[in-house]
């Protein structure tokens, strides 16, 4: 139980294990810092308080054990709170002030930050790349409005890809994916499904489509499998998407890699574009909400981790209340 001093907290214990235990209340250590009381989390979290510049988040390969995260770590991921706590140095925000915070953070000094890439911000994040937008999937490759498109992937980014394509006037939208709660989340706003366990996916595409499409996003990365879905192959969607887009289309590609020089590949800067999709979220033009297939309390992340690594019971996008009052 907690205490004056600890809280509640999701911690990796091991490759497809996290457990809730106990840790030490989050404290203000630099004059910058911020506690916020969570309320609302993307999938990962702290029960209670988070200091925003100080924890890395949390791609599904943590989970997996894919990457250097070392047991006892702390999730944490995509969260919005009230601020409870600020340093002497922050001017602002002020306590009670409700936040969101993305999934990547940022000290807004660095030059990556100056140049408005707070993606790759080496004052935080050294060296790490993480998740990204499905906005920034169609943003980076020049999509305009009429054009076709095809995302490799429904879940969470890749419905936002395919919703910010809806958004933005598109014509044809394919999603492809083999999951059927995915597939069906898709069709609600008008996506064309592409089951590719049932066929090419390519295929598929070109037949309804009747041509190449004019756009492609990635949004699966390294973890793609095949058509039996038992066997991973890491190149097998940047291939598809060469042999579905047409001569002088585009490719985006949000989807977990190293980014490189010259693609337009890489995690999202959401600074640049939070504000502006916020407020299409309040007129009412863009409402995400429909990717959200659960919303739970802390003591249901362990279960939700296995049920979402397993794609059982149509655990898609969870939606986690630390607090409680959902």
């Amino acid at each position: 139980m907690a205490t004056a001093t600890t809280m509640k907290a999701l911690n990796y214990i091991g490759p497809y294990q996290v457990r809730v235990e106990e840790v030490e209340r989050p404290r203000l250590e630099h004059p910058d810092d911020v506690i916020v009381k969570v309320t609302t989390s993307w999938g990962k979290e702290r029960e209670g308080r988070w200091i925003g510049a100080l924890k890395l988040t949390v791609p599904h390969s943590m989970y997996e054990g894919r990457t250097a995260a070392e047991p006892g770590i702390t999730f944490g991921h995509e969260n919005m709170g009230i601020v409870e706590e600020l340093g002497e140095g922050v001017t602002s925000l002020k306590k009670g002030d409700r936040v969101v915070m993305p999934f990547n953070v940022a000290d807004g000094r660095c030059r990556n930050c100056e140049e408005g890439k707070t993606a790759f911000c080496t004052g935080v994040n050294p060296g790490f790349a993480g998740g990204a937008y499905g906005w920034h999937g169609v943003e980076i490759f020049g999509f305009r409005s009429g054009e076709s498109i095809a995302v490799f992937g429904a879940g969470p980014v890749g419905l936002m890809a395919a919703y910010s394509a809806s958004l933005r006037g598109a014509s044809n939208i394919y999603a492809v994916d083999r999951v059927p709660e995915r597939l069906a989340a898709a069709q609600k706003f008008s996506c064309i499904p592409i089951d590719f366990t049932k066929g090419d996916p390519v295929d598929q595409i070109i037949s309804h489509n009747g041509g190449e499409v004019d756009r492609s996003v990635d949004a699966v990365g390294y973890q793609a499998v095949d058509s039996s879905g038992s066997s991973e192959r890491a190149n097998i969607i940047i291939e598809n998407m060469i042999r579905v887009t047409r001569a002088c289309g585009g490719m985006g590609i949000p989807g977990l890699y190293v980014p490189r020089p010259c693609l337009s590949t890489g995690q999202c800067n959401v600074k640049a574009c939070d504000r502006y999709l916020r407020d299409m979220i309040i007129a009412g033009k863009a409402k995400p909400s429909f990717v959200i297939s659960h919303e739970i309390g802390l003591d249901g992340v362990v279960v939700a981790y296995e049920k979402f690594d397993k794609r059982e019971d149509g655990y898609t996008k969870v939606i986690i209340h630390p607090n409680g009052g959902f």
